[in-house]
């Protein structure tokens, strides 16, 4: 009995995720995925394999391509690679979130004492005057996940996380 809860609790666990992957998205770039994967899985068992990746590469006319190629294809997604599996990756890509490791990075700079925090109004000055210019709309935008304490410090080791793992209050 505990074994079939713990099941239920995964597969809930994994729909929220899956759930989150499809909100990433407009409907009419879901469908455009969904008749790529169409085009990939070969076989249509719903599921994309090594022989579905080697025919589609063969359509291509690319021939050479290596088991351990396709291999490493595959184990990017963990798992076998079902139609949300397949989105969760292009997804990843698509949208250029980097590894929360390399976010932390970034504010390094920012934070010499290394408190894990970086001032919101020094921060929007810099966001507003440097590099890729942001607006003040979208500065606000930005600020409006952004966990800020009473004093205007972002929380930015917080912030990375939101960025990288989803906003818990946004899923409730």
């Amino acid at each position: 009995m505990a074994s079939k809860k713990a099941s239920n609790k995964r597969q809930r666990g994994n729909q929220k995720s899956c759930s989150n992957v499809f909100s990433m998205f407009e409907q009419s770039q879901i469908q455009e995925f969904k008749e790529a994967f169409g085009c990939i899985d070969q076989d249509r068992d719903g599921v994309i394999k090594k022989q579905d990746l080697k025919e589609t590469y063969a359509q291509l006319g690319k021939l050479n391509v290596t088991d351990e190629e396709l291999e490493e294809m595959l184990n990017e997604g963990k798992g076998p690679i079902n139609f949300t599996v397949f989105l969760t990756l292009f997804g990843e890509k698509l949208n250029g979130t980097d590894p929360e490791d390399t976010i932390l990075s970034a504010f390094k700079p920012f934070d010499p004492n290394g408190t894990g925090f970086v001032n919101k109004d020094e921060f929007k000055r810099l966001l507003m005057n440097q590099a890729d210019k942001f607006t003040a709309e979208e500065v606000e935008q930005a600020f409006a996940l952004a966990p800020i304490d009473p004093i205007g410090n972002i929380d930015y080791k917080q912030l990375c996380y939101i960025i990288t793992h989803g906003d818990e209050k946004e899923e409730s």
